[in-house]
């Protein structure tokens, strides 16, 4: 009997002995990232959605610290923040990055490319746009995991814009970079100023109209209380935020969850356009309601803007890294029908 005993003892030990094996075998991945999103707004609950399905899917053993608003680092800082260890993901947009190499404006704002975020993101999954954009983040020592995409964006402006005649002359607020050249082509007269500026320089007509937001956003800043006149849905202008890992960390990961987050991103990227397209639909009939004039561009003058903007393309693919992500998008754009060859 004590030999029985003293077998099941043993049997007993050799069980926990791999349960214990098996629980330090069970990989736990900690992370912190950063977006330039606050809690509250409609992209930062659909970001921490993102986080809750990540750490659920994994049974838990995906642990973030999640940092809104820009809290830790300013938003054009988080990159290298990730890339250097003090954050281990970037959950902002490549845009912020044209200063480090132009090509990160062909994964960050793709002007004058796609009509809709579902396109866009069938070059990224389906046109060989992440392994063109692999090539790029991993220069950087950072992991392309996916994109987000709201959509479109809208104009707000005191004068009419149902055309490319209509930007003739037409003084408007505009980001920095690639677009303030695609626009002088067309006659428009794009003036750079912050963000926080276009209410008041609406207001006191400095500019006719402004580039802030999609419509929806637009209309939550009280734009079209001053500025009557928009275009929907939007053709300029379609951001790419992205989550961007640090590469060294990311490989580090184990499979299983390198692909619970990449998959999570999928589904983020779907939710995120269906989100946006439903509260635009909801924006654009109330606006239409009180007066707003919603114009939609023709297929001719939608050519005429790709036109010049494709145009502008070449005067910043002006790195290795660039030109491929410009002839991958022109491949992909001359497929889809809206380039002809």
């Amino acid at each position: 009997m004590k030999i029985l005993n003293t077998a099941a003892s043993s049997v007993a030990a050799l069980a926990l002995l791999a349960t214990g094996a098996v629980a330090e075998g069970h990989a736990t991945t900690k992370l912190r990232i950063q977006t330039h999103y606050a809690p509250e707004s409609i992209s930062g609950k659909l970001a921490t959605e993102y986080v809750e399905n990540i750490q659920a899917m994994s049974g838990g053993a995906i642990e973030v610290e999640m940092f809104y608003a820009s809290s830790v680092v300013k938003s054009v800082e988080t990159f290298d923040a990730a890339a250097s260890g003090i954050l281990d993901c970037d959950m902002t947009g490549g845009a912020y990055q044209t200063g480090k190499n132009p090509a990160f404006q062909f994964v960050g704002d793709i002007m004058g490319g796609y009509d809709t975020p579902y396109q866009q993101l069938s070059w990224l999954y389906y046109g060989g746009g992440l392994d063109a954009a692999a090539q790029l983040y991993n220069k950087y020592d950072m992991e392309l995991i996916g994109w987000w995409i709201y959509g479109q964006e809208s104009f707000a402006s005191t004068k009419p814009i149902a055309k490319v005649a209509d930007f003739k002359n037409w003084k408007f607020r505009s980001p920095p970079g690639m677009e303030t050249k695609i626009f002088e082509k067309l006659g428009a007269s794009p003036i750079v100023m912050d963000f926080t500026e276009i209410f008041t320089a609406l207001e006191t007509g400095i500019i006719d109209g402004a580039d802030a937001s999609g419509l929806a956003n637009n209309k939550s800043m009280g734009l079209y209380d001053i500025a009557k006149y928009a275009n929907f849905p939007g053709f300029h202008s379609m951001p790419s935020d992205h989550l961007a890992c640090n590469k060294a960390v990311f490989d580090a990961m184990p499979e299983a969850h390198q692909r619970i987050m990449k998959v999570a991103m999928e589904s983020l990227a779907l939710r995120t356009a269906l989100t946006f397209e439903k509260l635009n639909a909801e924006s654009a009939s109330e606006l239409r309601a009180n007066g707003v004039t919603l114009s939609r561009w023709g297929d001719e003058d939608m050519a005429e803007f790709r036109k010049a903007a494709q145009a502008t393309w070449p005067e910043f693919a002006t790195t290795p890294e660039a030109k491929a992500l410009v002839e991958s998008h022109m491949g992909y754009l001359t497929q889809l029908g809206l380039v002809s060859e």
